[in-house]
């Protein structure tokens, strides 16, 4: 098993946040059960993804997925200073994206860190002059109230965690509208199916309706399940039973947890009625797919 990080080690359950500025050496591969977004402030190195390996630089930024594992190769003499963003999804709530309506505005959040590896990595966000003195500002923000723990600095750091995806989410807008593309209709089409996926991949744990989708997207229900078939040629609950089930395989592999824990890790409280589902998309149950792994 690869060294997996535990939430608990860096934040609380009641805030499920931390933020850290570092020189990165080299560091062995490794996993999170959170949410880090890495935002390189100086020198360069090397990113390893699932073997792959990625050169990045001063204003390179990117995120890695609950579940993904990672590594970092940094050549003697030089040095890669980067701030470290951690935090779990359920630490912006559904209720702030509802008020604030900003669904359609979380794309670097829930639309890139979902795409094939090869298009995150190699098409990454890199930014310069006041974009980014801009998010370095914010990132510097975050780091000082998070150590300053004045009145007050829980909802700062989310409300500037917000506005620094916001903002990425805008860049990277401005990045994809830089090459060919479908007509505008079509682009918000691919866009709103490729959000609600990543949303469902943020929250696979939640109790999720089709209403309460259809509230955060201001979409009707029928319309949420067209905009996936298009783009998936799935229903959403299927989109989300895969999601779950994908999840499910690797806590499997990576965790001693009984199956009835794993059920309901993913987001199911009857067992009976994971393992009928675990066996119809993977061929067998999850006691045969931990031991045959």
């Amino acid at each position: 098993m690869k060294d997996i990080l535990s939430s608990t080690g860096f934040m609380k359950v009641e805030f499920p946040f931390w933020i850290t500025r570092t020189v990165q050496g080299s560091i062995r591969e490794h996993g999170h059960e959170f949410v880090e977004l890495v935002y390189v402030v100086r020198g360069k190195g090397m990113h390893v993804f699932e073997g792959t390996h990625y050169a990045v630089h001063a204003g390179d930024v990117f995120i890695i997925n609950p579940g993904e594992t990672h590594a970092y190769e940094v050549e003697k003499g030089e040095q890669m200073e980067i701030i470290n963003c951690l935090f779990m999804p359920s630490f912006i709530p559904d209720a702030l994206l509802a008020e604030l309506e900003i669904t359609g505005s979380m794309d670097y959040f829930y639309v890139h860190p979902f795409l094939k590896e090869d298009v995150r990595f190699n098409h990454r966000l890199n930014l310069h002059g006041q974009d980014a003195a801009h998010v370095l500002m914010l990132l510097e923000n975050m780091l000082r109230e998070m150590n300053g723990r004045s009145i007050g600095h829980t909802t700062l750091i989310r409300l500037q965690l917000i506005e620094l995806l916001v903002l990425l989410s805008r860049y990277y807008t401005l990045m994809q509208q830089q090459r060919a593309h479908p007509s505008p209709r079509q682009m918000e089409r691919e866009m709103t199916a490729k959000r609600i996926y990543g949303y469902l991949e943020r929250n696979y744990e939640k109790k999720i309706t089709l209403q309460s989708l259809s509230y955060l997207f201001s979409s009707s229900i029928r319309q949420l399940n067209r905009l996936m078939q298009e783009e998936y040629n799935r229903s959403v609950f299927e989109a989300l039973h895969e999601v779950r089930i994908e999840r499910a395989k690797h806590l499997l592999m990576e965790s001693d947890e009984k199956v009835i824990v794993i059920a309901t890790m993913v987001g199911y409280e009857d067992q009976s009625f994971f393992n009928r589902l675990f066996l119809r998309h993977v061929g067998c149950s999850p006691s045969q797919y931990r031991v045959s792994g």
